[in-house]
């Protein structure tokens, strides 16, 4: 159901981009620092709106791989303290038999 509303919230906000950038087709001046040149404002919203989401997903991807790394980490730590547990258990089952008769 999350994912759902994520995607209709993302359909509103390309829909608002859209028309707020169909109603802004003048020519604007945009300076990149070594050339100055006469772009619509239609390119200049839909080109930031672009970077905006590339930028989000990368950051959304590079911290879900992150995650990921923990996960699979903890998971190693875990079944390593498992086997460990079993083990000891184990250990404890024999030395129980060994020295039961004794008291």
């Amino acid at each position: 159901m999350k994912i759902q509303w994520s995607l209709i919230a993302g359909l509103i906000f390309a829909l608002l981009t859209a028309i707020f950038a169909v109603i802004n087709v003048d020519p604007v001046q945009v300076n990149f620092g070594f050339d100055v040149v006469n772009i619509p404002l239609i390119l200049v919203i839909l080109g930031c709106a672009l970077i905006g989401g590339i930028i989000v997903g990368s950051y959304g991807i590079f911290r879900q791989y992150k995650l990921q790394k923990q996960i699979k980490s903890l998971n190693a730590e875990l079944t390593k303290l498992r086997d460990a547990d079993t083990s000891l258990d184990s250990f404890n089952t024999d030395n129980d038999g060994l020295t039961g008769g004794l008291n």
